[in-house]
């Protein structure tokens, strides 16, 4: 086993290229890139860097816990095929043993090493002699494993273990987005066969209300074609969202007619969704009243959706584009002319602050995600709740003193919850670093703890206050009252998943709010048992 070389730093020149190649495979990441490109733009990076080095990135399948060809651009592919669907284990070989132990496993002479038993005559043949294997781990465990392959007995050089530690860092980030955007897809595909095999009639509309796609129970319904018409040519508009209807044979038809809007990244619309639903022969005053409840929900859930997909993309689209132009734009600096050191190294420190915050956000995403689909882990322990307040409000107090801002704990006796203290912490600095950012000059900022059967933890600010009922917008992600103004930072996310946090914990966050006076965050956690 090897250590993380975290103790070790790269010279300059490594550091350089390491951004370049970072900021193209970021570059390629938000793009959408398909995932074994990246991945191999990745193995090839760390070749270009160690002169010798053959690479190759697997992924686990868990459910079944085998390795899976992802990228191996410089390893022969009848040795990639031998290795691809191998069992996890402690004598797995270098990948094998890595991510079933979870750490790095180096094999100096795959010749000698007793975990290479059973894969020495794959590899000899193709002049492997050694491999030093390292796991890649997302936010859930393992995700595959980076392997790094010589023609000689080897052992990795701190500079090589610094390397691989970035470059696997980079790799699960690329397969945990490459998870985000596959589940988006799919949704999408999802979304393709409800609306072609839906009972109900639906239609998507240009915005000038031209029908470009009907699904088969539409033209079913209206026995013809209604692509290229108008809903104005199809359907007359009758009273509370009605309409009536004329087949070709004469038959008049009594309908519901439902639309929301869909919007492009611009927030503009770009088509409507109409949905058309057949009341002719559901007069019956209990059918009907069914009928139109479904065909709201159908709406309501289609408006729903349309609109958080339009929020996200133009969100995230705005807030990736800024980190995104200042690490290509520094780039190009770097790589065309030649700058004295001290802006050299303004420049560098400019791409790694951007490269920072676009893995921040992504990790804020897949956290939403993981919230959203009921599965973000937490490790709850008895924790002070009290400690951890004044760490945090220590930790916030450089920007509150930079604002006029007076932070303030009540004290008093430790009062111990059931909480995972990293993602308290997370909770705790995104209220009260809310409570500085829009508060008012010369405001105030106060944390008290209350004990009892719970933990009532709340953070109060003497600041503008939110509009009546506004509040529960500010849970919806990327949703920020519309607010523009300079200073208003952040993209809508802190909320959303300040409060996922605090219910994955098993507690509750409220917000009471006063316009012009202040507003109250208060945190409900479970207290710790007695022990």
């Amino acid at each position: 086993m090897i250590g993380t070389g975290t103790a070790f730093d790269l010279d300059h020149a490594d550091t350089v290229v390491l951004l370049q190649r970072q900021t193209e495979l970021l570059e390629r990441i938000a793009a959408g890139t398909a995932l074994p490109e990246v991945l191999g733009g990745i193995t090839a990076a760390l070749e270009s860097l160690v002169p010798g080095a053959r690479c190759s990135v697997l992924l686990l399948d868990e459910a079944r816990s085998t390795l899976h060809h992802g990228a191996a651009p410089s390893l022969p592919p009848e040795y990639s095929s031998g290795i691809d669907g191998m069992t996890i284990g402690a004598e797995a070989g270098s990948c094998g043993a890595a991510a079933f132990l979870g750490s790095a496993v180096v094999a100096e002479d795959i010749g000698t090493d007793p975990r290479w038993r059973g894969f020495r005559e794959l590899a000899a043949p193709h002049g492997l002699r050694s491999c030093w294997s390292s796991p890649i781990t997302g936010r859930d465990g393992v995700l595959g494993t980076f392997a790094v392959y010589h023609d000689r007995a080897h052992r990795p050089s701190p500079r090589e273990e610094r390397l691989v530690g970035r470059l696997t860092h980079l790799a699960s980030v690329a397969i945990e987005h490459a998870g985000l955007y596959g589940a988006l897809a799919e949704s999408e595909e999802r979304f393709r066969r409800a609306f072609a095999d839906n009972a109900t009639g639906m239609a998507l509309t240009a915005p000038d209300g031209t029908v470009t796609e009907a699904n088969r129970a539409l033209t079913e319904l209206l026995g013809r074609d209604v692509r290229g018409k108008t809903v104005g040519d199809v359907l007359v508009p009758a009273s509370g969202g009605e309409a009536r209807a004329r087949r070709p044979d004469g038959t008049e038809l009594e309908l519901a007619v439902t639309a929301s809007e869909i919007r492009g990244p611009d927030g503009l619309p770009v088509q409507l969704s109409v949905a058309v639903l057949d009341l002719t022969q559901r007069r019956a005053a209990l059918r009907e009243r069914q009928a139109r409840h479904e065909a709201e929900v159908a709406r309501a859930a289609a408006e729903a959706a349309s609109h958080a997909k339009s929020r996200f993309v133009a969100a995230l689209g705005h807030e990736l584009r800024t980190p995104l132009q200042a690490i290509s734009g520094f780039a190009e600096l770097l790589g065309t002319l030649d700058l004295p050191a001290d802006r050299r190294d303004a420049a560098l420190e400019h791409i790694s602050g951007a490269t920072t915050h676009i893995l921040s956000l992504v990790d804020d995403v897949l956290d939403v995600a993981r919230i959203e689909a009921g599965a973000l882990p937490t490790q709850p322990v008895d924790l002070d709740v009290r400690t951890l307040a004044d760490e945090v409000l220590e930790l916030l107090r450089p920007m509150a003193d930079e604002r006029g801002v007076t932070l303030h704990h009540d004290g008093g006796a430790p009062v111990t919850v059931l909480a995972d203290p990293r993602r308290l912490r997370q909770v705790l600095i995104n209220l009260v670093g809310n409570g500085i950012r829009y508060n008012r000059p010369d405001g105030r900022v106060a944390v008290t703890v209350t004990a009892g059967a719970t933990v009532r933890l709340v953070v109060r600010d003497s600041g503008r206050g939110i509009p009546e009922g506004t509040a529960d917008r500010l849970f919806v992600a990327f949703d920020r009252l519309d607010r523009d103004e300079p200073g208003d930072e952040g993209v809508g996310l802190g909320l959303p998943l300040a409060r996922g946090l605090v219910e994955a914990m098993g507690g509750s966050l409220t917000l009471d709010s006063v316009l012009g006076t202040g507003t109250s965050a208060v945190v409900v956690l479970p207290a710790a048992p007695h022990r």
